[in-house]
């Protein structure tokens, strides 16, 4: 009988799912549904690390991107990029090279990240920047 157990558990044990691979998976269900939803906008999509921070605009029909801002920057590395502070500079530096590069409506991707914190900041600030989505 306790031979059983163990092996039950080894069986549960290997059936988890690591961080990352939950992650991947969330990620994917939020594309998936932007993908139905989308009508050939390009997509804002946001990179969370535990030290930094990046968004990158995507034009998926050809597969290219269009625009990228990050905290690994010359120009921003000397700020902390680990804070809203951060993101915040983050989304209006976007916001700011999306317009000049044309690009006004945008579908947000907030990868496997909930929508609070450092993405939220970085998606209002993004808005405050001209940026429609």
């Amino acid at each position: 009988m306790w031979a059983n157990l163990s092996v039950r558990k080894r069986v549960r044990r290997s059936k988890m799912k690591t961080a990352q691979e939950k992650l991947k998976r969330r990620a994917q269900r939020v594309r998936r549904r932007l993908k139905k939803n989308a009508t050939g906008q390009p997509r804002l999509s946001v990179y969370r690390s535990s030290k930094n921070i990046s968004a990158q605009i995507i034009d998926d029909s050809k597969g290219i991107t269009l625009v990228s801002a990050s905290t690994l920057e010359k120009d921003l590395r000397k700020s902390k990029g680990t804070d809203v502070a951060a993101a915040m500079v983050i989304g209006k530096l976007i916001g700011e090279r999306a317009k000049k590069a044309g690009v006004e409506q945008v579908v947000f991707d907030r990868g496997g990240y909930l929508y609070h914190g450092r993405v939220k900041a970085l998606a209002e600030a993004a808005r405050e920047a001209g940026l429609k989505f």
